[in-house]
């Protein structure tokens, strides 16, 4: 996390005061709603060129059901939370109780049941075993 011109950086600054505000703002109602947070959650002040931006650590939550506030909207922000399942079926309808579909990500060592859970799960994107590889060329298929 750092200066987005250090080529060592991986995390910048959120866009915008606000925006920060409401991440933070979530991060404690995820708390609120039963969350834990497993790591970060907290805000973080560089020094330098970037001593005015607002950073969050990436924070892990975990122990939200799915029809939290936290779960059914969207962030925009370094915040995830894990959500327990048992079966494969559970997991696709955990995917699928959300009001956005824009992407979804499946991690599985099995080929087969990436192919067949990538087939329930109602995204305009799957990435299998990777995030936001794409080539830009590629049309989106409605």
């Amino acid at each position: 996390m750092g200066d987005p011109q250090n080529i060592d950086s991986n995390l910048g600054a959120i866009s915008s005061e606000n925006h920060f505000e409401k991440i933070m703002n979530y991060i404690e109602l995820a708390e609120k709603e039963g969350g834990k947070i497993l790591c970060g959650g907290k805000t973080v002040k560089l020094n330098g060129r970037c001593k005015k931006g607002w950073f969050i650590q990436p924070t892990i939550i975990e122990g939200l059901t799915n029809s939290t506030k936290t779960n059914q909207e969207e962030i925009f922000g370094p915040v995830v939370t894990l959500i327990p399942f048992d079966k494969e079926e559970d997991a696709v309808q955990i995917a699928n109780e959300s009001d956005y579909g824009l992407s979804a990500t499946i991690w599985t060592e099995n080929e087969e049941k990436a192919n067949r859970v990538s087939n329930q799960v109602e995204a305009g994107v799957i990435w299998v075993n990777c995030w936001l590889v794409r080539d830009l060329r590629t049309p989106l298929v409605v």
